[in-house]
C-alpha cells in the first residue's frame, strides 16, 4: 500500500517565486498544485486587494487560516503560500504536519523587481514599495526564521530552485532499486 506523499508547501514573501516554483514542482511530480492567495480570491469572487479594501486584514487572515486547515489535512500537494501565512505559528504547525516547509527568500531589490509593475499587492499600496518591502521583510524575518528548509531565489532560475527543493523530498533520497519486501 503506497502511503500519500508530503504536500511540498512553499512559504516566503511576494516576489520570491512561491507560484513559479510550485508549478514547475508540480509539473514534474505530476501533483496538483494550490495556489492560495488564488484559491481565496476563487472562494471570495474577489481579488486580495480588493477583500483587503472591503473587508480588511483580518477577514482575509481568516479565510487563509481556513484554508491552511482544509489544505493540510491530506497530502500529495503543492501548495504555494501566501505571503504573510507565517504570521500565525498556528498555521505553520498545521502545514508542516503533512508537509515539508520550503521558504523561499530574495533581495529586497529583486523583490522590488519582480513586483513593481504588479497592482495586485495590497501591502505595497502608496508609499515607496522598496521601503515597504524592506520594512515588511524586517517586521516578518522572526516568522520566516522558523522555517527551517530555505532557498535564496533571487539568483536561481525557476528550475534550479525546484531541483533544489525535489531534492529535499524524503522519497528523493530514496534508491531507485526498490527492495522487494516479502
Amino acid at each position: 500500500m503506497d502511503q500519500v506523499p508530503k504536500n511540498i508547501v512553499l512559504l516566503g514573501f511576494m516576489g520570491t517565486g512561491k507560484s513559479a516554483v510550485a508549478r514547475e514542482i508540480a509539473r514534474r511530480l505530476r501533483r496538483p498544485v494550490v495556489e492560495m492567495d488564488g484559491e481565496i480570491e476563487k472562494r471570495e469572487g474577489m481579488a486580495i486587494s480588493r477583500i483587503f479594501a472591503e473587508r480588511g486584514e483580518p477577514y482575509f487572515r481568516s479565510r487563509e487560516r481556513e484554508l491552511v486547515q482544509k489544505l493540510s489535512r491530506s497530502g500529495g500537494k503543492v501548495i504555494a503560500a501566501g505571503g504573510g501565512v507565517v504570521l500565525d505559528p498556528a498555521n505553520l504547525r498545521a502545514l508542516g504536519r503533512r508537509g515539508v516547509l520550503v521558504r523561499l527568500d530574495a533581495r529586497p531589490e529583486v523583490i522590488f523587481r519582480r513586483v513593481e509593475g504588479e497592482g495586485h499587492r495590497p501591502l505595497l499600496e502608496g508609499g515607496d514599495r522598496l521601503s515597504t518591502i524592506k520594512r515588511l521583510l524586517a517586521a516578518r524575518r522572526s516568522f520566516y526564521d522558523a522555517i527551517e528548509n530555505r532557498i535564496d531565489t533571487s539568483d536561481l532560475s525557476v528550475a534550479a530552485v525546484a531541483d533544489r527543493i525535489v531534492a529535499l523530498l524524503p522519497e528523493s533520497k530514496r534508491s531507485p532499486r526498490r527492495s522487494m519486501e516479502i
